[in-house]
Parts: structure tokens; C-alpha cells; sequence
């Protein structure tokens, strides 16, 4: 897609495994083809929530081509492939790699191993040199909940006169950070919000669409409050965001990949099982995410099923 332009609700798309640890290609292909309907601006594979520290590069070759050839089955979406590695040189070998199975975008997380040494100059240079080697365009992953890493608001302003480096993903939770990126970058540049608990203030602050756990399960609920808050129906948008939140603060800040797949079985979709080391939920977790899925409103079926269990 030429001038990619990065607007809307775009899921992370869990990676499904079953019991053993097998990858499900099946059940993430009917995954996508299900969000298809629903609205959604595309996909992004290989993230925090598509579990690819625990993947082959093998494995994360055909989770790309999947969720492309799945995603095209309808109207036009975009696939954001992650990108995980340590290292300059293979960030900028998986984009290419990327780019030859179909992505549109590569999401490019913070390098972490070495978090000492990881100035704003050295993330600075980290991002620069992919960029400048990358077929596909970058959008900065700022995670530090699971990298330890801060990708400051400067940092990212600076990086976004890159004209390859078109958005940034930011999951820190810092609506102060998030508006002083928004302030600072120039105009074009994609921030997206990656924390649903503060989704509505990031696109009232200038938010170009949020990268949200909670959209791989309300997907038609993370979509009208995108477009309400853009068309000015804030009240509509508030309503959202505060039947969202809690949702989001429990299954995916609260519990994570496990918690995440146990809801996606909860509302339907294929979950499966979360990759060793990471463990299914237990039973009692099931029960809480259960409980805050019927609380929102936002999953009438589990509602309808559980009055029918006390009919």
C-alpha cells in the first residue's frame, strides 16, 4: 500500500497454539476472517500478544503469510508484522522478510537485552539505521512494561522527520507522554494508542487510532468508539471507554497473553492455549474474566447464557 496511512482500531492478534504447543494456523485464519466484519482498520501479528519471542522464525514466517492471506479476504486491511529483535542487523533482515510475505508495516520494538546501554542516542541510531535499510515502513513499539526500555517523546519527535518511520505504538500508559509525542512529531505521524484504558483521551488528544488487546474480543466496540470520538459524539465515547476499561484493566493488563486467550474463547473466537512458559488461566481467573465480560454489557451472549443457566 503506497503512502500507508495509519488510522483506526487494529487488533493484536494473539497466536493460537493448542495443548501440546502446536501452532494453529486454522484457528488464527478463522480468527481474522471473523474480525473481518467488524470494522477493523487490519492486523498486527507478532506482537506483545502473538507471543513471537516464543516463535521460530519459521513459525513467524507462516503466522505472516496466514494473517495476510486471511486479511484479504474482504475489504482492504493492513497486516503490521512485529518485529522482536535485539539486534540492528536482524531487525532490518526481519523486515525484509516481512515485506516478502506481504506486511504493509513492521512494528519495531525498543531493543531490550542490553537495557543499560540503551540511551535515547543508541534507540535513536537503532531506528535510523532500520529504517534506512527497510522495505517497509516503521512504527516505533514502545512497551517498557515488558522491554524496561522508554523510548522518550523527544526521541520519537526526532525520529518521525524520518520519512520511513510513519507512527508509533505507544503501551506505556503516559497520557502526558503520549500528548507531548502527539505536540512535538510532525503532522502525518501515526501515534497510536496501546493501552485501552486511556484510548478516548489519546484520540481527543490527537491520537490517530489505538493497537488494542480488548479489539481482539470487542472489536465492534473498540471501532464505534473510534469513530465517535472522531466525529464528535464524545458522550457515545465516554460511554465506551468506560465499558472497555475494565474489561482491558482485568483480562489484558491484569492477566495478560493467558487471560487474553481465555476471553477470546469466551466471546467466541479461537483462544487456544498460551505457549510454555506462560500457562493457561485457572479455572477461578476464568471465572473473574467471565464475570467482567457479562459486567461491560458488551458480550450479550455470555449474558443471554448465563440468565438461560438460571432459568
Amino acid at each position: 500500500m503506497d503512502g500507508l496511512q495509519l488510522t483506526g482500531v487494529l487488533p493484536p492478534i494473539p497466536t493460537p497454539f493448542d495443548e501440546v504447543g502446536n501452532l494453529d494456523l486454522d484457528a488464527l485464519t478463522q480468527n481474522i476472517l471473523e474480525l473481518n466484519a467488524t470494522g477493523l482498520a487490519g492486523y498486527v501479528v507478532m506482537g506483545s500478544n502473538g507471543e513471537a519471542v516464543h516463535l521460530s522464525q519459521q513459525e513467524r514466517a507462516a503466522v505472516i503469510e496466514t494473517a495476510r492471506r486471511a486479511a484479504d479476504q474482504g475489504p482492504a486491511r493492513i497486516v503490521v508484522a512485529g518485529v522482536n529483535e535485539h539486534s540492528t542487523w536482524a531487525a532490518i533482515d526481519a523486515t525484509e522478510q516481512a515485506a516478502e510475505l506481504g506486511a504493509d508495516a513492521a512494528l519495531v520494538v525498543t531493543p531490550y537485552f542490553y537495557k543499560n546501554a540503551m540511551s535515547q542516542a543508541a534507540l535513536s541510531a537503532h531506528f535510523l539505521e532500520v529504517a534506512d535499510a527497510s522495505p517497509l515502513p516503521l512504527i516505533i513499539y514502545n512497551v517498557p512494561a515488558n522491554t524496561g526500555v522508554v523510548i522518550d517523546s523527544d526521541t520519537i519527535a526526532s525520529l518521525s522527520r524520518h520519512e520511513n518511520i510513519i507512527g508509533v505504538k505507544d503501551s506505556a500508559g503516559n497520557m502526558t507522554a503520549i500528548a507531548a509525542t502527539i505536540a512535538a512529531a510532525i503532522e502525518g505521524f501515526a501515534v497510536l494508542c496501546g493501552n485501552a484504558g486511556i484510548f478516548y483521551p489519546a484520540l481527543a488528544m490527537g491520537a490517530a487510532g489505538g493497537v488494542l488487546a480488548v479489539a481482539c474480543i470487542a472489536p465492534s466496540a473498540c471501532v464505534e468508539l473510534f469513530n465517535a470520538a472522531k466525529s464528535g459524539n464524545n458522550a457515545r465515547a465516554c460511554e465506551l471507554q468506560r465499558k472497555i476499561a475494565p474489561v482491558s484493566q482485568v483480562i489484558t493488563a491484569g492477566m495478560g497473553v493467558p487471560g487474553l486467550k481465555a476471553a477470546l474463547g469466551l466471546a467466541g473466537y479461537k483462544g487456544g492455549y498460551p505457549r510454555r512458559p506462560l500457562l493457561p488461566l485457572t479455572e477461578t481467573d476464568k471465572l473473574k474474566i467471565r464475570q467482567v465480560m457479562i459486567e461491560s454489557g458488551l458480550f450479550p451472549a455470555l449474558q443471554s447464557a448465563t440468565v438461560g443457566a438460571h432459568d
